[in-house]
């Protein structure tokens, strides 16, 4: 599928209004972060995790794009035979990116010196003279990928855990499923919390006023479990001025819907018959690459006029219809909210924010817990405060002297 990413402010990135600014400086990093709010959003996500790179559709056979995980820029290519590789996006001999060069056959080469790369990162050719020496034993970190839901997924962190990590499974994705499927993505200027917390926020239905998606929304269950959210609103779904005459009361209850935050994946079921997936790529603090996937059985879709649920053929073709028309100007309102939220905190990240709702503070808890896990594993402090990890043959007296020493 054609990307349908876009961006919904064009203003510069990280730009942060200075007219009523009640903050200075500028918002701090994990590190000098002094509240959760401030920790949340300067948090990556965890790079053990599969995370939505391309639309499958977006790479060509013998093409090779950029993309950029949390800061870290990666090369993600297609061979002659069809299968896609992902490289440090860096040349090992002058470092130039390696998403500037060219595919060929199977191995990814630089636009420079012509250093050729194959799929584990490794050398196998250099197109100029040798003057003397052996071929280098040279190579840049190769990492997982796999294709699943029309997406291509990259693993930016320990290749050992990739086979232990799951995407979860749509089993409605499937071409023979009959569901009706709905793809589309934006990059909005906004830190992945920020959207994640939209998704589940149900106190912003008053953005939608007109769209209506859901309405007076009452939180009845909330259990935070390990890595994951879940939770249970009473709400109205489906009342804007076409939707509700499209949905089929008789066969589905959408009278609640739950939702759920299994880190680093969110996701919503309204009666089983209403999914949607929301799969996010951090490109930095200020910008997020957002993936939705959109489900529906038929039987809960009504034509108005027909007396039967509609055929897959006409369920087919009715979808990109309904995303013109209703998914992509509902999720327009929150990519505006979003920007204007993000642009807010760098304004005045140092206000408190009373917050009401408590799944924000249940994702948030999540949030900065997978992060510190991550810095943790890594030796990287998560505050100013935090001791740092020991050396070698180092106790605990030694390293505070160290520290203030330094």
């Amino acid at each position: 599928m054609k990307s349908d990413t876009k961006t919904q402010s064009q203003s510069k990135p990280g730009a942060r209004a200075e007219y009523g600014s009640t903050s200075t400086g500028t918002m701090p990093d994990y590190v000098h972060a002094r509240s959760k709010r401030q920790k949340q959003r300067a948090a990556g996500l965890h790079p053990d995790y599969w995370y939505p790179a391309l639309w499958d559709s977006e790479l060509a056979v013998g093409e090779v794009r950029e993309i950029v995980f949390w800061k870290r820029s990666f090369a993600i290519y297609r061979g002659s035979d069809g299968k896609v590789r992902a490289l440090e996006d860096r040349c090992a001999h002058r470092q130039l990116k390696l998403s500037k060069g060219q595919v060929e056959g199977c191995l990814l080469t630089c636009s420079y010196h012509g250093w050729k790369y194959d799929e584990a990162g490794k050398v196998t050719k250099i197109s100029h003279s040798l003057f003397g020496h052996k071929m280098p034993v040279v190579k840049v970190d190769a990492f997982p990928v796999q294709v699943r839901y029309g997406v291509i997924w990259i693993f930016p962190g320990d290749a050992a855990l990739a086979s232990e990590r799951k995407l979860p499974e749509i089993p409605e994705w499937d071409e023979n499923s009959g569901w009706g499927k709905i793809s589309i993505d934006f990059t909005w200027k906004a830190h992945h919390s920020i959207i994640i917390d939209n998704t589940c926020d149900f106190t912003h239905a008053y953005l939608h006023r007109e769209k209506k998606p859901f309405t007076h929304a009452e939180l009845t269950r909330l259990e935070s479990k390990g890595d994951q959210v879940e939770l249970d609103y009473d709400t109205q779904v489906g009342q804007g001025k076409f939707s509700k005459f499209l949905v089929n009361r008789k066969t589905t209850d959408t009278n609640s819907m739950t939702l759920g935050y299994e880190y680093p994946y969110q996701w919503s079921s309204t009666d089983a018959k209403i999914k949607h997936w929301c799969f996010v790529l951090p490109i930095d603090e200020r910008a997020t690459r957002t993936f939705f996937l959109f489900y529906f059985a038929p039987e809960m879709l009504r034509i108005p006029g027909l007396p039967f649920s509609p055929p897959k053929a006409l369920l087919k073709a009715i979808m990109p219809i309904a995303k013109r028309l209703l998914v992509r100007p509902l999720l327009d309102e929150d990519g505006v909210a979003v920007e204007a939220e993000q642009e807010g905190y760098e304004a005045h990240f140092e206000q408190p924010v009373p917050d009401l709702n408590p799944v924000v503070h249940a994702f948030q808890a999540v949030t900065i817990r997978k992060w510190e896990e991550y810095l943790t594993s890594r030796g990287l402090p998560t505050s100013l405060t935090a001791p740092r990890p020991l050396r070698e043959n180092e106790t605990a007296t030694d390293a505070e002297l160290a520290a203030s020493a330094e």
